[in-house]
């Protein structure tokens, strides 16, 4: 049942991206008068449809995928000399229409963060001064740079007072490659390199650290001691045996060094302050035992709701730090720094989708403006048969100034679709792994 629902709902996440996709392209070529013969969601063999003018409107046998078919739009077409057709057309023209089906998805992403964040815009509670290390695991990268809990980012790789958002890109995009880091320590500046060592699991850059936050209850589980003791969804953690709460790793570092003995818990619950006293459990998590209390822990989130301005700018501001960052990684794997295992395929996005809708609306349409924004940077590479391609055949044709001949198009484009097909294999061949791996 878990699966059928995944696939529904990938289903449905997919063919809102296809059809705004598709509806860019079919606009542009609409509005240059470019006769478009078919608007498919899917491919392969016609299912069903409705003719509207001299446009088939239908849903093909594929359904992962969509295409818009104009007239003339292959060199060796039989209506690529008439006026209508794409190829007919000057070149500006076929590129804004290339160009219209990526960028409504970039539009899409935008509006759907614009209106989450009018509704409810989450929010980190601040503690104090931002970049304040919470955690540093043993032996890792930070550790081993000199970093201590406590200590206050202010630099990183020449950017002055980041952000923590400004630090995690960082991190996340220097597997292996050391970041210069300046930080405060008891009224103190220093300096330090540290090197992000790559995640094998998600094939990104981590260096061990987190930012100090409040850290409350996000799920408890059932025949667990925490739930017996009355520990509940959104109680906010203060103290455990003595010990300040300011990150996940700190609760699983005191339980661990408990060795099943009981702890003394001390949170807030609807501004009251509490006390539990909780006794540890062994359990196996993938393949090692484990004292557990029976709690699922996360940063607290406060909400508020922006204005309509606020919420587009930012809006606009996340989603160019995303697209930022999905450059990095791109240029990682490419220098052979970030592993491409984190790529997700479609047996993955419908796990996600699946996850997503099952959280509620709004885990749902962020997961839907992330996988819009992915989708249009991935078509804009320059990958022959992708619009990406298309857009860089036409702007050397537009330097050169003249066409390119038939042969090396079709050359080009036959290799477009063998990369294509290759990166497909190995996205699901990837899917499958992390399944197995994981099971």
């Amino acid at each position: 049942m878990l699966i059928v629902e995944n696939i529904w709902w990938v289903l449905v996440l997919i063919g809102i991206m296809i059809m705004i996709h598709e509806l860019g392209h079919y606009w542009a070529a609409r509005f240059f008068d470019v006769r478009v013969e078919a608007f498919s969601f899917g491919f392969g063999p016609r299912l069903f449809g409705f003719r509207k003018g001299e446009t088939d409107f239908r849903v093909s046998a594929i359904l992962f995928g969509g295409y818009v078919k104009m007239a003339g739009e292959q060199a060796g077409d039989d209506m690529a000399s008439d006026p209508r057709s794409f190829l007919s057309k000057p070149r500006w023209q076929r590129l804004i229409i290339a160009f219209a089906g990526p960028f409504m998805n970039i539009i899409l992403a935008v509006a759907i963060l614009t209106g989450l964040f009018m509704v409810k815009y989450p929010k980190m509670p601040e503690l104090g001064q931002p970049g304040v290390l919470g955690m540093v695991l043993p032996n890792s990268a930070a550790a081993k740079a000199g970093l201590k809990e406590g200590d206050r980012i202010i630099g990183v790789n020449g950017k002055m007072n980041p952000s923590w958002e400004d630090i995690l890109l960082e991190e996340i995009a220097s597997a292996n490659q050391p970041m210069r880091i300046v930080y405060v320590r008891g009224g103190e500046t220093l300096e330090a390199n540290v090197t992000p060592e790559l995640d094998d699991r998600n094939g990104i850059g981590t260096a061990g650290w987190a930012e100090q936050a409040e850290i409350q209850i996000g799920g408890v589980e059932k025949g667990m001691d925490a739930e017996r003791q009355g520990l509940q969804r959104g109680d906010i953690l203060q103290t455990v045996n003595g010990h300040l709460i300011r990150s996940t790793y700190r609760l699983r570092e005191i339980i661990k060094a408990s060795q099943g003995k009981p702890v003394e818990i001390v949170y807030t619950r609807d501004g009251q302050t509490k006390t539990a006293t909780v006794s540890p459990s062994q359990r196996e998590v993938e393949g090692q035992k484990s004292w557990m209390i029976g709690v699922r822990l996360e940063p607290r989130v406060i909400y508020t709701a922006l204005s309509f301005p606020d919420a587009v700018k930012e809006s606009v501001r996340q989603n160019a730090k995303s697209a930022g960052l999905i450059y990095q990684f791109l240029h990682g794997i490419i220098q052979q720094r970030m592993s491409p295992k984190s790529l997700e395929g479609p047996i993955r996005i419908a796990q996600l989708s699946g996850d997503a809708a099952r959280e509620g609306p709004s885990a749902f349409l962020g997961l839907m403006a992330m996988v819009s924004l992915n989708l249009a940077i991935f078509n804009l590479l320059p990958i022959p048969i992708l619009d990406g391609g298309v857009i860089v055949l036409l702007l050397f044709e537009m330097l050169i100034r003249k066409d390119l001949s038939l042969n090396v198009k079709e050359a080009v484009m036959k290799f477009g679709f063998v990369f294509l097909m290759m990166v497909v294999v190995f996205v699901l061949y990837n899917d499958i792994s992390k399944i197995i791996l994981k099971g």
